[in-house]
């Protein structure tokens, strides 16, 4: 235990399937950890493992470092400004560290409103999933300035393999919501494919170990195809949240005058998983609305996958 860490109590709010186990990863590195969240079993676990847990106003008042990864912009600003909020005790010279996936105008609206209180604001959005959240390789990309930025690597370096500061507070931000077009698009394009695949009666486990190893091969390609063979639709990131997401990359690029025309389509297929109940689904459970479609269904019809 080195520096900040070893001074310095930790805030962490949001205990859900990407922060719990980054919350994990902070405690088992000896990182003293004040903790919320609405999730009682989640608070449970983490003060078992010897966490404290303190309310959102609390936190602002014994914490130097504040890490956030919370549903939408508009929870990030409740709990920083609402009554009772982290705003409301938090001491000059703390660092604010946004991890949620919201819009850059939302982010620079709380860089700005912080900064009066002498309070620094860094977002820092991720990428990796679950799996990268629990393995503690996910990859940040942050908003903010260089000397809040600096201050958090050392607990960067426990929850990813990667951070880079992009630029000046809202570049995190806009850097997830490209990470997500390109994810999101990546996964309705493998669905669409396999489909067709499936309904012209080709092995679509076959057909994934015939063109992984090529230029069609990819870690979206290999992270979702075993899942969407095994119909294992349990979720390491929602189509909640990734419809969250696509719709605000559509409010963006329409407040700047981007032309998105694909990822519009993309928003419309996940209004149409919405309908269908699919929200709770993986993303790899995209595939489901151009199954729906072609009234077939990607299954692999050999006894085990290779990967």
């Amino acid at each position: 235990m080195t520096g900040d860490r070893k001074m310095t109590k930790v805030g962490f709010i949001g205990l859900g399937i990407m922060g719990l186990p980054m919350a994990i990863n902070l405690k088992n590195a000896d990182v003293e950890l004040m903790v919320n969240d609405l999730n009682h079993q989640a608070v449970k676990q983490m003060t078992d493992l010897g966490a404290l847990e303190g309310t959102k106003a609390q936190i602002g008042k014994e914490c130097g470092i504040i890490f956030m990864i919370l549903p939408d912009g508009m929870i990030v600003k409740d709990s920083l400004f609402g009554k009772e909020g982290i705003a409301s005790t938090v001491r000059e010279g703390t660092v604010i560290c946004d991890m949620s996936s919201v819009t850059p105008v939302q982010s620079k609206e709380c860089y700005e409103e912080l900064e009066k209180l002498g309070v620094s604001f860094v977002d820092a959005p991720v990428s990796g999933g679950e799996p990268g959240a629990v393995s503690g390789t996910l990859a940040i990309m942050a908003g903010g300035d260089q000397d809040a930025f600096d201050r958090l690597i050392p607990y960067f370096e426990i929850m990813g393999s990667s951070a880079l500061l992009i630029g000046g507070s809202g570049s995190g931000s806009i850097t997830k919501l490209a990470n997500q077009v390109i994810v999101n698009m990546n996964i309705a394009a493998v669905s669409e494919a396999f489909v067709l695949a499936s309904k012209a009666g080709a092995d679509p486990s076959k057909v994934y170990k015939a063109i992984r190893g090529g230029l069609a091969g990819s870690a979206v390609l290999d992270a979702k195809m075993p899942m969407i063979l095994e119909r294992n639709f349990k979720p390491g990131g929602k189509i909640s949240i990734n419809h969250k997401d696509i719709k605000n990359v559509v409010e963006t690029a329409h407040e700047i005058d981007v032309p998105v025309p694909f990822t519009s389509q993309l928003f419309e297929v996940f209004q149409a998983l919405k309908v269908s109940g699919h929200m709770n689904d993986d993303h790899a459970g995209i595939v489901q609305y151009f199954e729906k479609l072609a009234q077939t269904e990607v299954k692999s019809t050999t006894e085990n996958t290779e990967r």
